[in-house]
């Protein structure tokens, strides 16, 4: 008899289970908080997670964190996974969410991918960015630790740590790269991780971010809401923890891509690359809204080829100017912190 290599029948339903309560969870969760946002340091809610994107129009910052919360929950429940995958999950992914939230609330533009924060950092200065790239770092390896390896001898089990960790926080900030237009990182999910969810032992893992993800892309599209770095973060660590129940082959060439990826967006525009492909192009622009009439603003001194962006929100209203206008549009607690300019 062959061995299938894929879910199976029992698999496919807890797959369908995983995303059934993701997507539930992941909905009441985003209902629950656009109900009532949490406030922080005696703002309200709407001004801590509101922001004003391109359009002059309201968007919330707390799809992200219902990502969050619907991901891990589901997780919890979900059929299937081992006790230690579950952990695993739950590291991962609230982990790199909370990492994520706090760049997404006390982040600046005063530096820029990873080059930018780690010269703030030899500098002395400790950037939001550069505090998410060493926790995502050590999140990942933690939850790489706790999912455990297979390797029969302890150098093996510790190279198995290292690479999965690498895999897990690579894949964290390569999805942050691609939160720049409605939908984006969403969708890369959705498409990145439908081969995993396919795996007997990628599935587990996958099943419940891809629900949650799904059910929320209605509101990225529609620009009422985005992931914003906690959601963002979140998702690409537990698709590069699916990645790591992968053999050993595989998941050199996963991390492989990863580096080069991540190396690229210091250099190269993801934007203008998808705008360029007309099959990218057409993928990216699937159900979004048509671009706005582009406003002409002078630029500034230091504005990099392909730095402005028309999906990220500007810097929150201060406290006592609830009005105040968004700044530059990759700047600001909404901004990337870790994502350099060109993506």
């Amino acid at each position: 008899m062959k061995r299938r290599n894929g879910p199976g029948r029992t698999g496919a339903l807890r797959l369908l289970a995983g995303a059934g309560l993701g997507a539930v969870a992941a909905r009441a969760a985003y209902t629950a908080l656009t109900r009532r946002p949490p406030g922080l340091n005696g703002l309200p809610g709407e001004d801590v997670w509101g922001r004003t994107n391109h359009r002059g129009e309201p968007v919330t910052l707390l799809e992200g964190p219902a990502f969050v919360a619907g991901a891990a929950a589901a997780g919890l429940l979900a059929p299937g996974a081992s006790g230690r995958v579950r952990a695993a999950a739950l590291l991962a992914g609230a982990g790199s969410g909370l990492l994520g939230g706090y760049d997404d609330l006390a982040g600046s533009a005063s530096s820029r991918g990873f080059k930018g924060h780690l010269t703030a950092l030899a500098r002395g200065e400790v950037t939001s960015g550069a505090v998410k790239i060493l926790g995502i770092g050590a999140t990942g390896l933690a939850a790489a630790a706790v999912a455990g390896s297979p390797a029969p001898s302890r150098a093996g089990r510790g190279f198995d740590v290292l690479l999965n960790g690498a895999i897990v926080a690579g894949s964290a900030n390569l999805m942050n790269l691609f939160d720049l237009r409605p939908g984006r990182a969403i969708k890369v999910g959705l498409i990145t991780g439908t081969p995993l969810a396919l795996t007997r032992s990628g599935a587990a893992v996958v099943a419940a971010p891809l629900g949650a993800a799904a059910a929320l892309l209605p509101e990225d599209l529609g620009e009422r809401a985005m992931l914003g770095d906690t959601g963002s973060n979140a998702l690409g660590a537990l698709l590069g923890l699916a990645a790591t129940r992968l053999g050993r082959g595989p998941r050199l060439a996963v991390l492989a891509g990863l580096v080069a990826l991540n190396g690229a967006s210091e250099f190269v525009s993801f934007t203008k690359v998808i705008a360029g492909n007309p099959v990218l192009n057409r993928v990216d622009m699937l159900g979004r809204r048509p671009a706005a009439a582009p406003v002409a603003q002078p630029a500034p001194a230091d504005d990099k080829p392909g730095s402005d962006d028309a999906f990220r929100p500007g810097v929150p209203p201060q406290a006592g100017a609830p009005g105040a206008a968004p700044g530059p549009a990759d700047a600001g607690p909404a901004g990337n912190g870790v994502a350099a300019g060109p993506a």
